[in-house]
Order: C-alpha cells, then sequence, then structure tokens
C-alpha cells in the first residue's frame, strides 16, 4: 500500500514497534557491508529505523550482518526502513533482509531516475516487491517521522533540500564564496538521496546518503540550514564526489563515522577534508582504506575491520545520551571512546 507520507494518518495507523528493549540512549550500529551504507538505529523508545541495507548477494553476508547486530540490539523487526537512493550498496539487501526480518514501513524518495538501465529497474522492482507486503512511505524535504522522543526530519530527497534552516541552523555560510561546482548527472540516483537530520535532546547527528557535491551546496550555502552536529556520517563512504569543505565547516563534527569499504570509499581527498576540519577529533571507519595507507587512515584501534583477508564483518557502535555526550565503540577490539 502506497501512502504519501503524513504523521497524523502513521500516528492513527498504530504500526507495531519493535520488541527490542528500551533504554534511556539512542543507540546506532554502523554495520560494516563492504563499501555500502547500513547503519541500525534503536531509540530510547525500543524503535528500530535502518538506513540502508547493503549488497544483494555474497550468500545473504550483507543481510546476516545487519541481522546480527539487530539480535545485539534486542531488535526483533524493523519499523522504519529508509533507503537513501536506489544503487546495489544501498538497496541491493532489501529482499534477503525481508526474509530474515520483518520490515513494516518502507521509506523512499519515490520512483528511481535510473528505471532505463536494466540494472537499476531490476533493484528497483525487487525492492518494491518488498514494500507491496508493508506500508510504502514516500518522502519530501521537510517530513518527519514519527519517532517517539526524538526528531527525525527528512533533509533531502528526491533531488530536493529543505527550504528553511532547521533549529540550530540558519547561520550565513562565509565559506560559500569559494565553493566549486561540478558537473554532476542529473540522471544519477546518488543526487536523489534521502538524507536524514536526527536529535535526541542535545546529541544531533546528519546522514546524507550518497548526496552529490552541487546537492550539498543548497544545505549549506549561502545559510547553513542544517547547523552545528556531535557526528558527521560520512557521505558517500568517504569517496571525494562528496562532502565540500564549505559543509564540513559548516556542520563542525566532534566526530565523523565512515562505512568505507577496503577498496572503496576512504579517498584521500575526502579523508584529509574531514581530518583538516576545525573541531574534528576522530575519523571512525568501518575499513582499512587501502588508498589512504598509513598517512591517510584512523588509528588501528578506531578501524572496525583491517584486512579483507581477516573480515568478520565488525560493526562500529554509538551510543548518544540525551545531555549531548555519547561515545564510539569498535566491536572488534571493544575499543571505546567517549566525547
Amino acid at each position: 500500500m502506497k501512502v504519501r507520507f503524513a504523521l497524523a494518518a502513521l500516528l492513527c495507523a498504530g504500526f507495531g514497534f519493535s520488541a527490542s528493549a528500551a533504554s534511556n540512549d539512542l543507540t546506532a550500529y554502523f554495520i560494516d557491508v563492504e563499501g555500502g551504507q547500513s547503519t541500525l538505529f534503536v531509540t530510547p523508545s525500543g524503535q528500530s529505523v535502518l538506513v540502508d541495507t547493503g549488497w544483494a548477494g555474497f550468500n545473504g553476508r550483507d543481510a546476516d550482518r545487519i541481522a546480527k547486530a539487530a539480535q545485539d540490539a534486542g531488535v526483533k523487526q524493523i519499523d522504519y526502513l529508509i533507503i537513501t537512493h536506489f544503487h546495489a550498496d544501498h538497496v541491493g539487501g532489501v529482499p534477503a533482509l525481508a526474509a530474515k526480518l520483518p520490515i513494516k514501513n518502507f521509506v523512499d524518495h519515490g520512483e528511481s531516475v535510473e528505471l532505463k538501465t536494466p540494472q537499476g529497474k531490476k533493484f528497483y522492482d525487487d525492492y518494491m516487491a518488498e514494500v507491496a507486503k508493508g506500508h510504502h512511505i514516500v518522502v519530501k524535504p521537510g517530513d518527519k517521522l514519527p519517532i517517539k522522543g526524538l526528531t527525525w526530519e527528512i533533509v533531502s530527497a528526491g533531488g530536493n533540500v529543505i527550504e528553511k534552516p532547521l533549529p540550530g541552523g540558519g547561520q550565513p555560510n562565509p565559506e560559500c564564496s569559494s565553493f566549486a561546482r561540478r558537473k554532476d548527472n542529473p540522471g544519477d540516483e546518488n543526487g536523489q538521496s534521502t538524507g536524514s537530520f536526527i536529535q535526541f535532546g542535545r546529541f544531533r547527528t546528519v546522514d546524507l546518503g550518497d548526496l552529490l557535491w552541487n546537492k550539498e551546496e543548497g544545505l549549506f550555502c549561502p545559510v547553513n540550514k542544517i547547523g552545528p552536529v556531535d557526528v558527521y556520517i560520512v557521505s558517500h563512504h568517504g569517496m571525494n564526489m562528496s562532502g565540500s569543505p564549505q559543509m564540513l565547516h559548516a556542520l563542525k563534527p566532534k566526530v565523523a563515522i565512515m562505512d568505507n569499504g577496503e577498496k572503496k570509499g576512504g579517498t584521500v581527498v575526502a579523508w584529509t577534508t574531514i581530518h583538516e576540519t576545525p573541531g574534528v577529533q576522530d575519523i571512525w571507519m568501518s575499513h582499512f582504506s587501502e588508498a589512504g595507507g598509513k598517512e591517510h587512515n584512523s588509528p588501528e584501534d578506531e578501524i572496525a575491520n583491517l584486512s579483507s583477508n581477516d573480515d568478520k564483518g565488525y560493526y562500529l557502535k554509538l551510543v548518544a545520551h540525551r545531555d549531548g555526550h555519547f561515545e564510539v565503540t569498535n566491536e572488534r577490539n571493544n575499543f571505546t571512546k567517549k566525547y
């Protein structure tokens, strides 16, 4: 059933919540899907929100890793699945995951712009076959998901971004004069990415999927519509097609979390831009980046997976508290750092 996003209708529908145990914190699991994206959020009320599902194939590897993180989190169903865009590394794992965990609500930007390509049509059709079993929510910038105890606002979707600044945003961005636009492909799903701003008490984070460089401009120039955040979920796996200095300097994150693979993302340009952003204390990475080498990777304690030869698919775990402080833990070695 396809429905247009309406807060009142969703609340009245009485959609089920996950059976995970409620806590006082917001928890996020950054799951290793080998250079794709999949992040599981568990809210203080016990609701679950999964952003993307990684790849298809590989004997169900990514669905298995998501299911394991869900089990660790006490999650028995996905209340909201947000698909940022319809590329293989973000939407490919939906059918395999749906065979393991019930998915109640499917959230996306609307029809794929890549339906003319065989691969684009296949992944979209496979996704829509699963959507037919649940509730379909097509979002636009400014929509909010009815998540208890926090704010979850859509800031980009379908090639558009929010028109008005969020609370905490609206500051002029003096660096916009140096923003250099690029030649983006308007028929690319990356530019359609559904981006989310999440606020829990004083804690703030943003996930823009693979939103392209030029599309970012509308969020941060001439004013910063997002405002400062505590954690920047790195756009586009740390590829240099996204993540301008003007955006990073406006966000002023304390920590960045990068869902790169060993041979995908984690580029020198993107890593350096984040590393040189004033106020950034650490960059946590899903993988050691082969492209980065020793000079452009984080300390090993802050990298979940060091080598594809011994790749266990370890995740990074974030626990955010209402007063704004948070900690990140590496599943591989249980190294934790508080901020």
